[in-house]
Parts: C-alpha cells; sequence; structure tokens
C-alpha cells in the first residue's frame, strides 16, 4: 500500500532515527513500496550509556534494521561532524525520528540539545537540499491539557514535551521565511506496533502486558485503569500519516492518532483473549505524579490537510501485532 500519489522512486530519503521503531519501519515502508529509491538511514545505535533513570540513551538497534538494503551512516545528531557525513547526499526527503523520547528524562540541557539545536541543522540541510521534511513532535506537548488534545492548547510538563513544542515553533518560523518549502510536525500519540521490543522499559504498555501474559504472569496495571485512556495508534497508521503529509494541503503541525480514547484496562482484555488466557489482572498503585488520565487526539485537521484515515482500531491492531509479541517474546533479547 502505497497511501498517496507520491512516487518515491529514484528519490533520496534521510531518516533519522532510523534504527528505531518508527524510523525503521519507514525504512521498510520504502524499501518494499519504492525499491528504486535511495534510503539513507541516520543513527547513533544503541550503546551501554544510560540516562540516571536507568533507561538506555539510545535505542537504535541493528536488529531493527536486519534485511534493510539502503544505505547506513552511524553517527550523533548533536555532533555536527557527523553530520558533514550527509553532505554526499542530496535529499528529496528527509523524516527527522531521532531524539531523546524517554518523557522520564529530566537533564534539561541534553534533551534540548539533543532535540532542539539538532532540528536547526535539519532544517537548513532541508533548505539546502530543497527537500521536503517531516519530523517528529509529540503529544507529550499537551501535557495534562483536557481532552480531546488540540493543537494550539499546549502546556508541556516535561523536557521531552517542551523541547518538542520548541521545535514546532521553530518549524512555524522557519516555514514563514521559506514559504515555498514543505514542512510538517506529526504529534504521535501512543504509537505500538512492530520493531518496538528493544525500546525496552518505554515499549508501549500493550506489548509489556503481551510479554507478562505469555511468561504466565497475571498482566499488571495501575490501580483504576478502567479510568486512564490514551489515543494508542498502530504503527501501520503512523507510516500513513508521514506519507501523507509528503504533500499537505499546508505546511503546519497535525495530531496522529486515532481520535479513538481506549482504556488501559481495554487493552488487558484484549490480550488475554487474543492469548487465550485466563489470567486475573493485578492491581498496583501508580508510582508517578503529573499522570495523564486522558488523551484523545483531535484529528479534524490532520484529516482535513493530509487526508489521514486511521485504519486500524485497537482490536485490529493488537490482533496485527500478536505474531510479533510472540515472535519478540519467545526469540527476542535485549
Amino acid at each position: 500500500m502505497s497511501y498517496s500519489n507520491t512516487n518515491f522512486n529514484n528519490k533520496t530519503i534521510l531518516i533519522t532515527g532510523g534504527a528505531g521503531f518508527i524510523g525503521s519501519n519507514l525504512a521498510f515502508f520504502f524499501q518494499k513500496n519504492f525499491p528504486k529509491c535511495t534510503i539513507v538511514i541516520f543513527d547513533c545505535f544503541r550503546n551501554e550509556s544510560t540516562f540516571s533513570n536507568g533507561n538506555l540513551i539510545s535505542f537504535g538497534h541493528y536488529k531493527n534494521l536486519i534485511g534493510f538494503n539502503g544505505e547506513i551512516i552511524c553517527g550523533n545528531i548533536n555532533n555536527s561532524e557527523s553530520l558533514l557525513l550527509l553532505n554526499q547526499f542530496k535529499f528529496d526527503f528527509i523524516f527527522h525520528q531521532a531524539a531523546i523520547s524517554d518523557t522520564r528524562v529530566y537533564d534539561q540541557e541534553e534533551v534540548m540539545k539533543t532535540n532542539v539545536n539538532s532540528f536547526y541543522e535539519l532544517l537548513e540541510i532541508a533548505k539546502r537540499d530543497n527537500s521536503v521534511l517531516i519530523y517528529a513532535s509529540s503529544a507529550a506537548t499537551y501535557g495534562s491539557e483536557p481532552s480531546p488534545q488540540t493543537v494550539g492548547k499546549e502546556n508541556p510538563e516535561n523536557p521531552y514535551g517542551f523541547s518538542k513544542y520548541i521545535m514546532d515553533k521553530i518549524a512555524e518560523k522557519f516555514t514563514k521565511k521559506n514559504p515555498t518549502m514543505t514542512i510538517v510536525g506529526l504529534r504521535y500519540f501512543n504509537v505500538y506496533g512492530p520493531r518496538e521490543f528493544y525500546k525496552g522499559s518505554t515499549s508501549s504498555m500493550i506489548i509489556q502486558l503481551g510479554h507478562q501474559i505469555l511468561n504466565n504472569n497475571k498482566p499488571r496495571l495501575f490501580e483504576g485503569s478502567q479510568n486512564i485512556f490514551r489515543d494508542f495508534i498502530y504503527i501501520e497508521d503512523v507510516i500513513q500519516a508521514n506519507i501523507k503529509a509528503c504533500s499537505p494541503l499546508k505546511n503546519g503541525t497535525f495530531n496522529v492518532g486515532t481520535g479513538v480514547s481506549r482504556s488501559f484496562e481495554e487493552i488487558s482484555i484484549i490480550l488475554k483473549a487474543e492469548l487465550d488466557s485466563q489470567l486475573e489482572t493485578e492491581y498496583f498503585a501508580n508510582p508517578y505524579k503529573g499522570y495523564q488520565n486522558h488523551t484523545q487526539a483531535n484529528i479534524y485537521s490532520t484529516k482535513k490537510y493530509l487526508d489521514f484515515k486511521p485504519k486500524f482500531s485497537l482490536e485490529k491492531g493488537i490482533k496485527s501485532y500478536v505474531p510479533e509479541i510472540k515472535r519478540t517474546f519467545f526469540e527476542g533479547t535485549l
């Protein structure tokens, strides 16, 4: 499925963070559907470095790219010398996915340097090459604003959400100065699906609960999970949004969700049915302060200007995902 009339064959495509979850899925989408395009992945790849919260600094993993036939450059977007390696190419499209995406990282300097400073450089590369630039924003820009979350009503409550909010503002200003360019920000809500396994503890609760059940452990949820809602969106719909963003009716920042909220409790119920489990759910106190209890993307403008049409309900998405949940449980290692 190509999702749009844009022909990416004979085009050169840069995917930053291309060894990560969304980036690697984009890479294989292009490889499968547009075999004559040139795909360049730029990623720092995983090492053993961790943040103070114990989570890995980089989630890029070579196993996400097994079977990939394009170009790979190992480099850090914080490093100008690494970015110079991109000068050997002229990019038609840039998909900027690289970022510190861990909402529990509170090192403000590191988050801002990685997510914001590097964005200026990517914008200049896009201007130099006259590239279409699609970049990852986030629903974290909204903080605890009431649903439905709507572009223009932001209140970020952690460094990650603030960095993405600033990126959106930078893109807005850059677009005004360069009105002929195509620059689109996509505010992802709760994305789940294949190739997220290597995100470890920051992967979706769908794969985490699935692995708990397969391990014959009771799925564990916060107390009151029947009242905690999220807009869960399957990776295939996120790919659709990225592709359609390449030919928008206008530039801007757009929500990428289903527009439907589902409870944590429902995920447990669906997974237990799919995995044929009779395990009871175990509940524990939520240890986090400032926790979002309800997210639901307002996707009116996404539908209007990107022709975005979510195709995967939570039931359909989990059913499609179950074979990969099983494979990573029985075969995968971090």
